[in-house]
């Protein structure tokens, strides 16, 4: 990678980012968050939460041919599906206001690419930013029905490959709750000016960590009573 081509910190990146999306022209279908929790952080470099845009939603379940790819990862998450918009503003907003724009709350996959080419170790922080922070599709179930009465943040998830059980976790443990990072987002993008918009989906952030996928590999990630979604690669 080109070091004199990386932004040389994190608001210029994501007005990089910001730039590269109005250059493809390409509809804004969501939002992805990573690294709600410090152990993420640690691994991406960053003190805070992180964000991208995402142009691309699919309904389970999915084929994809893996050497179209950019170094993909599976992750277990949880998706919300926004029903009212949350403009920018000067007030912050409350969980109970993002939670009332939340139209309906889906399992889900986010498959996460990184266009940059590096070794086991993540490209700098800035890097990562300027590349929509790592995001590349959303995988969603049917809606999660009453979801807001329901124990969202404990159910287990598990992550399998071809059958096997890969990886397991909860909201609990690596986000609090879905609608925390969400309000995270709600409240940066209004800060910077951009605001959330009705129908987008955002993905809100990894319950199992990461994984490489192998082409002939089927992933599924369970929600348990909350639905499944899958995707394989060809």
């Amino acid at each position: 990678m080109a070091t004199a081509l990386v932004p040389p910190d994190k608001a210029t990146a994501y007005k990089v980012a910001g730039l590269v999306a109005e250059e493809l022209g390409w509809s804004v279908r969501g939002w992805k968050i990573a690294a709600m929790k410090e152990e993420m952080q640690q691994a991406l470099r960053t003190d805070s939460p992180i964000y991208g845009r995402v142009f691309f939603t699919k309904p389970t379940p999915i084929s994809v041919e893996r050497a179209k790819l950019a170094s993909p990862i599976p992750e277990v998450e949880y998706q919300a599906k926004l029903g009212a918009d949350l403009p920018p503003r000067e007030k912050p907003y409350t969980v109970e206001e993002v939670t009332d724009a939340v139209a309906s709350l889906h399992p889900g996959l986010e498959l996460a690419e990184c266009r940059f080419v590096h070794d086991a170790a993540f490209p700098p922080l800035p890097a990562i930013l300027a590349d929509g922070a790592g995001s590349g599709t959303i995988i969603y179930g049917p809606a999660i029905a009453d979801w807001r009465t329901r124990d969202i943040a404990g159910q287990e998830a598990t992550l399998s490959s071809n059958g096997k059980v890969r990886r397991k976790g909860t909201a609990a443990a690596a986000l609090d709750h879905p609608m925390a990072p969400l309000t995270w987002l709600a409240n940066e993008l209004s800060r910077t000016g951009v605001g959330l918009k009705a129908g987008e989906m955002v993905s809100t952030g990894t319950l199992t960590g990461m994984l490489a996928p192998k082409a002939g590999e089927t992933f599924v990630a369970d929600f348990g009573p909350f639905g499944s979604v899958e995707v394989t690669f060809t």
